[in-house]
């Protein structure tokens, strides 16, 4: 199972998207959220939403703050 490229997730197979860029370089992307996120730029190790965050911020210790 490919990782997504953006927010580091298994994609399950026949699921999310698969982007060849022209050097022939393979970016798999679980929906078409992250595939946007990607497309602006956006880093998905500085999105909250991802589990690449998620992943660095537990290993770091610091704790998600809620916004209340």
């Amino acid at each position: 199972m490919p990782k997504c490229f953006f927010c580091g997730k298994s994609t399950p197979p026949a699921r999310g998207k698969m982007f060849v860029r022209n050097d022939g370089k393979i970016f798999y992307f679980c929906n078409s959220k992250c595939q946007s996120n990607w497309k602006l730029g956006r880093e998905g190790k500085r999105t909250r939403w991802t589990h690449t965050f998620q992943k660095e911020a537990k290993k770091s210790g610091k704790k998600e703050e809620k916004a209340s």
